[in-house]
This record gives C-alpha cells, structure tokens and sequence, in this order.
C-alpha cells in the first residue's frame, strides 16, 4: 500500500538505542590545547627552521571578500623569475611553488616580488655537512646565532594582515563620524520621490503664477 497525505509511516523502525550513538563535543576546548602544544612540540623540533612554507599574498575570490588578502598555494613561476629565484631552488630553501597560478594584476606580481626579496634578506641556509661551505650557505656567525636565537614558538613566516587603507577620495566624500546607513537611506528617498517633488514644484509656481 502506498502511503498518501498524512498517513502513519508503515513499518517504521524508530526504536534504536540512539543515545549511545550520541557525540558529544565536550572536549573541544582539551582539544584546542592538544593541539596548541602538538604545534608548540613540532615548531621547538624544527627549529630553526620554520614550520610552514613561505606563501604568497592573494586576493580572496568574489567580489564579496576581494577585498581581503589572505596565503596563496604558491609563488607563480613569473613572481620567481622576477626575484631571481630558480624553480628547483625555490622549495629546497622554503619557498611554495604554484606552477599553474598566474599574475592577473601588476600590483600582485610586485607585491609578491618583494615579499621574496625580503624573505631572502632574511634567509640563512645551513651547509648541509658540518665544514663544508658551499656557494650560498651561511657563515659559522650566522649559523650560531640562528641557532641561539631560534623561535620556539609558533609563527607564520612573514605573517599577512588585512589594514584597512582609506586613500583621499577614494570613498568620496564620506567621513568616519557620519552615519553610512541614514546617509544612504536618504539619497535612496531622494531619488524616489524627484519625481512627485519636482511635480509639485511646478505645481507651486503655476498657482502663484495664477494669483499673480
């Protein structure tokens, strides 16, 4: 039999034990701190090396959040050879490549330029076998002071913010004390109501028109 409007559900099977099957989320802030010391533990372990890769600085998509910049996947191939860096060097020395990124805006590709520009300042590459020195690698100075004054803590490399940036002009002429929400609800009213306004304008002038 078919079941039709509001009928009883035939053969129902509601009578599990559903409370054992239950999860609970209790241990959501234990986690939190779990966590928060697994970072801490593998941070001191890398140490001196960084935990994460170096990231790009990108624009969050749709235009709803493109206002915002946040990491990308990877430096794009053009943003490398612009810094100088070769593709095969770049993730032996902690740099993300994105192969398939492309630069849609000048703006981007040199921020991102000097973003690996000043990551290299900063660069201090171990040699790989203890005494020998090859061509880019670290003097003995440097290499003991990295290492006395290693980060235990947990950081992002370059880290990325969002700054408001409020340029003359370039959100007309709108001031901060200024109510936005009244300032926009009566430009909305004014141009709804130019009509009936101007009607009744010409209106007064032909009635004084008229006594005159």
């Amino acid at each position: 039999m078919a079941i039709k409007h509001n009928q009883q559900i035939q053969k129902n099977h509601f009578h599990k034990d559903w409370q054992r099957r239950v999860r609970v989320h209790f241990d959501q802030p234990g986690r939190k701190q779990r966590r928060r010391n697994a970072r801490v533990a593998k941070a001191a372990q890398l140490a001196p090396r960084p935990v994460d890769k170096l990231r790009p600085v990108v624009r969050c998509p749709t235009i709803k959040y493109n206002r915002r910049v946040r990491p990308g996947r990877g430096f794009s191939l053009a943003e490398l050879k612009a810094a100088g860096i070769p593709r095969k060097l770049a993730p032996t020395i902690g740099i993300s490549v994105d192969p398939r990124r492309q630069n849609l805006s000048e703006e981007s590709l040199k921020a991102n330029v000097e973003r690996l520009q000043e990551y290299r300042k900063r660069l201090i590459l171990f040699p790989r076998r203890n005494g020998k020195v090859t061509k880019g690698d670290a003097s003995a100075e440097d290499v003991k002071a990295a290492k006395e004054n290693a980060v235990k803590s947990v950081g992002a490399i370059l880290p990325i913010t969002n700054k408001p940036v409020f340029e003359e002009g370039s959100i007309g002429d709108y001031k901060g004390e200024e109510n936005a929400y009244r300032k926009l609800r009566m430009a909305r009213s004014d141009a709804r109501l130019a009509g009936k306004r101007e009607k009744r304008r010409q209106d007064a002038a032909e009635e004084s028109a008229a006594k005159k």
